[in-house]
Formats: structure tokens, C-alpha cells, sequence
């Protein structure tokens, strides 16, 4: 190999005096060897660049089908907690205004009697209303729950039978 260095000579600068410039210096070249690759290592490689390849293209479209999942379940998931909240805001406004009515009938009672009578019925009413209320709920919250989840699931599997 040979190699050859050469150094370029400083130029003056007589417009700066006291200012010099570092010498621009090449680098060495050197001459690469010609080799053949074999036949083999070469079927080898392109057929490792095909499965690359391949492999790339089943992982990019995992990745968009999970994305779309993801994209439909976030927008399910969304409309089921607006759903539960809309839930929440009507019973709210149920119990409220059943308390509003227990005590302007309380305000008009005349005996002992009639307020427990009153209390009583108040009372019966409100946990009917509170455990059908839950009821509804809580079945909310499980097709919410169902809603959003079963889509990744099935998602997920479909991803992974197809990259796997």
C-alpha cells in the first residue's frame, strides 16, 4: 500500500499581520483490495435482505391495523364515558330533586306521626331508586367496559396470528 502525505505551503495574510493560518494537510489513500464475494454469501444476504424486508412490511401493517384499533376504541371509549357521565348527571338530578320533594313535605307536616310516616316512605323510595340506579350503572359501566376491551383484544390476537 502506499501512502502519500503532502503538506500545502501557509499563506500569508498581509491584511491581518500577527495572524497565520494552520497548514491544510491531506489524508492518506490508501488502495482497497479487490475480493469477490462467493456466490453463497451473496444468495445468502439477499435472501436475509428479502426476510428483512418482508418481515418490515408484515410489522408495518400490524402496526396500522393496531393503530386503527386503537384509534376505534379510544373513539368507543370516549362515547362510553360520555354515556356513564350523562348517567351519573340524570340520576344526580333524580336524587336531588326527590330530596327537594321529601322536604317540602316534611315543611307541611302536622304530627309526629305523619314525618315518620313521610321519613319512612322517603326512605323506602330513595333505596328502591339507589339500587335500581346502581343497577343501571353498574351495567353501563360493564358495556363500556366491554366495549372498549373486546375490540384489543381481538385486535391484538389478529395482530400477533399474522406478524407470529
Amino acid at each position: 500500500m502506499a501512502e502519500t502525505t503532502t503538506a500545502t505551503k501557509p499563506k500569508s495574510n498581509k491584511s491581518a499581520p500577527g495572524s497565520f493560518e494552520i497548514p491544510a494537510f491531506e489524508l492518506p489513500k490508501f488502495e482497497m483490495p479487490k475480493m469477490e464475494v462467493p456466490a453463497a454469501f451473496r444468495d445468502m444476504a439477499e435472501k436475509s435482505i428479502s426476510q428483512a424486508k418482508d418481515t418490515y412490511e408484515k410489522m408495518k401493517a400490524a402496526a396500522e391495523e393496531a393503530t386503527d384499533v386503537l384509534e376505534d376504541t379510544y373513539a368507543t371509549a370516549t362515547k362510553g364515558f360520555a354515556d356513564y357521565g350523562l348517567k351519573v348527571i340524570e340520576v344526580a338530578r333524580a336524587n336531588t330533586n326527590a330530596a327537594f320533594d321529601f322536604a317540602n313535605d316534611l315543611i307541611t307536616v302536622k304530627s309526629v306521626a305523619e314525618m315518620v310516616e313521610l321519613s319512612t316512605t322517603h326512605t323506602r323510595r330513595h333505596f328502591e331508586a339507589m339500587t335500581s340506579q346502581t343497577k343501571e350503572l353498574v351495567a353501563l359501566a360493564q358495556k363500556v367496559a366491554t366495549d372498549t376491551c373486546e375490540p384489543v383484544k381481538e385486535g391484538v390476537s389478529k395482530v400477533f396470528k399474522k406478524v407470529g
